[in-house]
């Protein structure tokens, strides 16, 4: 270990800055939110370091740096764009072992300031010893993806009970009374923001602990159309804290690959007169594994509450009493319509869009076609392919014209993603003539024109036109 991390309390202390351009704003910045009493001495400083001095009562002083500025000082922080003068700051602070940061200049540091997650009282500090600041960087924005903007409340929370933790509990049962706080449905209600609740069932956890078996929490989670790059911070922090998965057939892998990799998995992907479990045994799964006091994840494509039978699963988890939460996905149409640079609604084409089911519980594709049929509209349909015949036979007869553009879009977002650009009337067609398979979505509308010119996502140009499109073919 070339440097040894360590965490400096400044309140109330003595900091200097020597420098006044944007990376000396930057450092006197950092210092002030720690709390130091910041002297700033430079001829001249940007507008916002003045503002920020001025709103913190802060001392600038508008000359050169002396030697004798460094007295009393706890910190030093030399940032000018002159390295003789940082140099000569660093060794008057070395001579009189006042820690010093030279910006540049690893050489001369006796500290490194790092890149920072800041969750207060939490504070993740990541360093490279001023080998590469840009990986710092970079590492540290990763991490602020996995640590809960609500984690500093977390910390608070457990603050105030460690004192009535250990009147409660012996010294060999705490640690493990904390394990499961933290990693259970107290820590989630803090991090939803409802922190009078999480209070109320710490209180209860210490009333039972440890005698009383703790039950788990289900997360409904939307794993967006495929890109993994599209999941939110929030479904990648509960899937990596899972005990076990359940999931579906519209789950890639590489967003399988991001959960936890201890936790248990179990496929109940579903296809067309194939399901790997029915939809009620997933509703009893669920509640099954929260009662073990497994933390579930039950992970689904595109969004659980957009023809993912998501409001199924967790009507019977609030009937059994289980803990839930649902983290929204971005659901397909959004997605795959923006990966195909079709967007769903435009001034000049659509004032409205419509997402509409290829097929109904009881298999049917009885739905509303003279409201489908609307023009200037966009229609999507999700799990069309089986039915598109009737698709485009229902929509010209309720009165949209042929001659409407439509596209496939099949496997949107990924890297196999295919586009298959014709009309309403060649849909059938193009499905037969490409040989698409599911998962496709179908979007209808005078949007789809818009394509030819706003499309940017192309992983293997995968973009077909049929020969009977009234556009003009597109690459392909």
């Amino acid at each position: 270990m070339d440097r040894f991390p360590v965490f400096l309390d400044l309140h109330g202390r003595n900091c200097l800055v020597v420098g006044g351009g944007k990376v000396a704003e930057r450092k006197a910045d950092s210092l002030l939110k720690a709390g130091a009493h910041v002297t700033v001495i430079s001829p001249a400083i940007t507008d916002e370091m003045r503002n920020t001095l001025d709103q913190q009562n802060a001392v600038w002083q508008a000359r050169e740096f002396a030697d004798s500025d460094i007295e009393s000082q706890f910190l030093i922080i030399a940032a000018t764009n002159n390295e003789r003068v940082n140099a000569h700051v660093a060794a008057l602070a070395d001579k009189r072992n006042i820690p010093v940061n030279v910006v540049d200049d690893q050489s001369l540091c006796s500290f490194i300031v790092p890149s920072v997650v800041d969750r207060s009282p939490v504070i993740v500090a990541v360093s490279t010893g001023g080998a590469s600041p840009v990986l710092a960087r970079q590492l540290r924005m990763r991490l602020e993806t996995m640590i809960s903007s609500s984690c500093g409340q977390l910390a608070g929370i457990t603050e105030e009970y460690r004192d009535i933790v250990k009147k409660r509990l012996p010294e060999e049962q705490r640690k493990g009374f904390w394990e499961q706080a933290l990693k259970g449905p107290f820590a989630e209600l803090v991090y939803a923001g409802h922190e009078a609740d999480a209070r109320r069932l710490l209180d209860e956890m210490l009333d039972k602990y440890p005698s009383e078996h703790s039950i788990g929490e289900v997360y409904l989670v939307g794993a967006g159309p495929g890109d993994p790059d599209l999941l939110t911070f929030k479904a990648l922090r509960l899937m990596q804290q899972a005990d076990v998965m359940v999931y579906d057939r519209l789950v890639s892998k590489s967003i399988l690959d991001m959960a936890n990799q201890n936790a248990e998995r179990i496929y109940v992907g579903k296809e067309k007169a194939n399901h790997a479990v029915p939809q009620d045994k997933i509703n009893d799964l669920l509640v099954e594994l929260a009662k073990q006091g497994k933390r579930v994840l039950r992970l689904k494509g595109g969004d659980p509450f957009i023809f993912g039978r998501g409001g199924e699963e967790i009507e019977t988890l609030a009937e059994n009493g289980i803990p839930f939460q649902v983290v929204p996905g971005i659901t397909a149409a959004a997605g795959c319509s923006s990966y195909a640079g079709i967007p769903l609604t435009h001034r000049d084409y659509a004032q409205s869009c419509t997402f509409a089911t290829g097929h109904l519980k009881d298999g049917t594709i009885d739905l509303n076609w003279p409201q489908l049929a609307q023009p200037n509209q966009t229609v999507v349909f999700y799990m069309g392919l089986t039915g598109i015949e009737v698709i485009s036979q229902k929509l010209q007869e309720f009165g949209r014209s042929g001659d409407t553009p439509a596209a496939l879009v099949e496997q949107g977002t990924t890297r196999n993603q295919r586009i298959h650009i014709g009309t309403i009337a060649t849909l059938p067609q193009l499905v037969k003539e490409r040989g698409v398979r599911a998962p496709t979505l179908t979007i209808v509308g005078e949007v789809v024109q818009l394509h030819d010119k706003l499309h940017w996502y192309e992983p293997q140009r995968h973009v077909i036109a049929s020969e009977f499109s009234r556009n003009t073919p597109v690459e392909a």
